[in-house]
């Protein structure tokens, strides 16, 4: 593992114990990255690192509540005093509410929604940017979603709101920092069924039944995201930022 593109290069992928940012952790760790793995299930995280390191990659996972400002200090602060550096964020934890109308949806889970997936990128990213542009050097992926581009098919507003806002704020950071070393850019999956993200048995069928709304048929693949995110942290992607990388099977080309 220690030989790939990413060598020596240290991440973070919050939400990285489950679904997609586990798959995230493990491929940037295949690509030689030092991988910190954060997730608000302590064991989960910490579970995903060892089976990392098992494989021969380097990884450490501990607690990580993106919504509390002072864990995320705290967890940034320990990666860079053990590695000394911080070169990759990927703001990959998120949340997706429950199912409910506008008119009948709980405040207290708008407000959740919006605190994990658009302040938990704030925070995040706040936390690691001055050891980036100090280096000269860093590349922030953040993890939105196609209905933060065209919404859902079901009763889930703060979760497309919230994705919208992270697309939003990934415009406004790349623009910011274009000039530092250090690249901003999302990426917006169609469904990824995974765990962690939100009770499927829930799901009314026709959620389940939208997937052939993807013009290939399919729902997307927890490793497909991944190989996008190895690519947008990698040097190979050295001339885009601000901007919003697909992966949808052809839903959304826009």
């Amino acid at each position: 593992m220690s030989h790939g593109p990413l060598q020596g290069r240290v991440a973070i992928v919050t939400g990285g114990g489950r679904g997609i940012g586990a798959a995230i952790a493990l491929r940037l760790a295949c690509d030689g990255a030092r991988v910190a793995i954060g997730d608000v299930v302590s064991d989960a995280a910490r579970d995903r690192a060892r089976a990392i390191r098992e494989a021969g990659g380097t990884a450490h996972g501990d607690h990580l509540d993106v919504t509390d400002t002072s864990s995320v200090t705290a967890f940034v602060d320990e990666v860079l005093q053990r590695e000394g550096r911080v070169d990759i964020l990927v703001n990959n934890a998120g949340i997706a509410g429950t199912i409910a109308s506008l008119a009948e949806y709980p405040e207290e889970i708008w407000r959740r929604v919006f605190e994990v997936n658009v302040h938990g990128v704030f925070r995040c990213s706040r936390a690691v940017l001055p050891a980036m542009v100090r280096a000269g050097y860093g590349r922030i992926v953040n993890v939105a979603s196609v209905s933060g581009k065209e919404g859902l098919p079901i009763l889930m507003p703060p979760y497309g709101a919230s994705k919208a806002a992270v697309i939003a704020l990934t415009k406004n950071m790349g623009r910011e920092l274009a000039s530092t070393g250090v690249l901003v850019n999302c990426i917006t999956p169609a469904g990824v069924p995974s765990t962690g993200f939100m009770d499927w048995s829930n799901v009314p069928p026709r959620l389940v039944e939208s997937s052939p709304a993807i013009p290939m048929g399919r729902w997307c693949d927890p490793d497909e995201v991944a190989a996008m995110v190895a690519w947008l942290v990698s040097d190979e992607c050295s001339f885009s930022t601000g901007a919003v990388f697909d992966i949808s099977g052809g839903r959304s080309t826009y």
